[in-house]
């Protein structure tokens, strides 16, 4: 834990309990605060009490008597309205911080020498698997590493702040609206496709937030950013042009004068100038597809700034495991191959998956974002056959209808049994069955890791005891 000294003998307001509130409230606690930790929901409260967080209803509370707010990131900020708690903050004049304010806080507390590198990774799609991938790098590299923020643990759960330590911080724009004092060493921002508009209220709103990752960097520093889209590649140009820091464009889909690219499998390295392939992919089986090219440029950039070996970070790369729910090998049963890809809630992380294999039998489905699946239909020849289930199963019918054959499942267990039955009678030398929904899950399961999970849970099953041969309903 990190304990935040900063309010100690004060009042502070915790709103929302789930993992960051709950580490917020414990490293308040421990640093000496008055917490007053709540929740709209019993269930939830109840769990923070029993996890020995102080729980007391702050709408019935003087807010004049809170020296701080700390809000969790899901809660709406500004749109489509601010919550309620917002709203009485703002009326009392009650800053309103994240775990992640209260951690930049804490480390610029710090003398100079005893200050950690911070590296952040924020992006659409990806920063999950490029945060777990440079921290692994560094690892690897023999660093003190710690990895967490929207990845693994709550931020200030980590082990404490010491010199020599390295954070690895995935950022979503919902943690980076409500921060103010990060100051990066590394800031990563790999791509922008529309998402989460629901929460910014049009793209404008979003890109604004991404941004917010260079704030309070200086000349020593490093911006990392992708240039395959027009959002990133506008920004990148305005930091370049700016120079307030070091700017190193990342791409994998165009050579680059100075940067990292990935091409044809390739790393290349023209961070200096001089362009030169330090890695193949093709030796990472963990980092497969054009996406993964762009997370293992955007890696590479980050670690090597720190003078590590071009040569380890290489190796560390082919070690590199992967992440759980994104294109994770769930198995093999005679001859087919499970794919859990349950972290593609929107059509672009699904895009990416389908950009990978020539073939699949593809389950999709669930709480559809705006837009839905229209924007797939350069990947419909891949897709053998669809099999939707949950809240958008009809939609995604509508969608496909005369481009790909339709299956529907309705539900997980249903849809994997008939993908299998399908693959394996389709007579292909390695068919695929591919769970990438391109929604997110909230329909039928607790989370995008619950409904992986399951999914593995049913191949598990079916290897014990595979189905009769009897196809599916088309």
């Amino acid at each position: 834990m990190i304990p935040i000294t900063e309010f100690k003998g004060r009042d502070v307001a915790v709103f929302g309990l789930a993992r960051t509130g709950l580490a917020a409230a414990r490293a308040l606690v421990a640093g000496g605060a008055r917490v007053h930790a709540w929740d709209d929901s019993d269930a939830t409260r109840a769990q923070a009490e029993a996890a020995g967080v102080p729980v007391s209803d702050i709408n019935s509370r003087d807010w004049r008597t809170f020296a701080a707010l700390v809000l969790s990131p899901g809660v709406p900020l500004t749109f489509p309205e601010p919550h309620r708690v917002v709203t009485l903050a703002d009326a009392t004049g009650v800053p309103i911080v994240s775990d992640i304010e209260l951690f930049a806080r804490a480390v610029n507390a710090l003398p100079a020498t005893q200050r950690p590198k911070l590296i952040g990774v924020t992006g659409t799609n990806g920063k999950s698997t490029t945060s777990a991938l440079i921290a692994h790098i560094l690892k690897e590299a023999g660093k003190d590493v710690r990895l967490g923020g929207n990845i693994g643990e709550a931020i200030l759960d980590l082990q404490p702040l010491h010199a020599g330590a390295y954070y690895v911080i995935e950022l979503s724009s919902y943690q980076l609206d409500i921060t103010s004092s990060l100051r990066l060493d590394v800031a990563v921002w790999l791509n922008t496709t529309p998402d989460h508009l629901d929460r910014h209220g049009d793209m404008a709103a979003y890109v604004a937030a991404k941004q917010r990752i260079f704030l309070n960097q200086g000349a020593a520093d490093w911006a990392i950013i992708g240039v395959d889209d027009h959002y990133c590649a506008k920004v990148c140009t305005e930091l370049t042009r700016a120079a307030a820091q070091h700017v190193a464009p990342i791409s994998s889909g165009q050579a680059l004068g100075r940067g990292v690219c990935a091409l044809d499998g390739k790393i290349i390295d023209a961070l200096g100038g001089r362009a030169e392939v330090v890695a193949d992919l093709a030796q990472a089986p963990a980092l497969a597809g054009k996406h993964n090219a762009q997370n293992a440029a955007a890696a590479y950039a980050a670690t090597s700034v720190f003078n590590i070996d071009p040569r380890v970070i290489a190796q560390a790369m082919t070690t590199f495991p992967g992440l759980p729910h994104r294109l994770e090998r769930a198995g093999t049963i005679e001859g087919v191959r499970f794919v859990n890809d349950s972290k593609a809630t929107n059509a672009n992380a699904a895009a990416q998956a389908l950009a990978v294999y020539p073939r699949v039998y593809w389950i999709a489905g669930g709480v559809a974002k705006d837009g839905g699946i229209e924007d797939l239909e350069p990947f419909y020849p891949r897709i053998a056959k669809a099999y939707l289930i949950g809240q958008s199963a009809g939609d995604f019918s509508d969608t496909l209808r005369g481009k790909v054959p339709v299956t529907m499942a309705g539900h997980l267990e249903a849809a994997l049994k008939l993908a299998f039955n399908d693959a394996r009678s389709s007579g292909e030398p390695h068919p695929v069955v591919l769970l990438s929904p391109a929604c997110a899950s909230f329909d039928q399961f607790k989370s995008y890791e619950d409904r992986g999970d399951q999914f593995k849970k049913f191949v598990a099953a079916l290897a014990e005891a595979p189905p009769v041969r009897n196809g599916g309903a088309a």
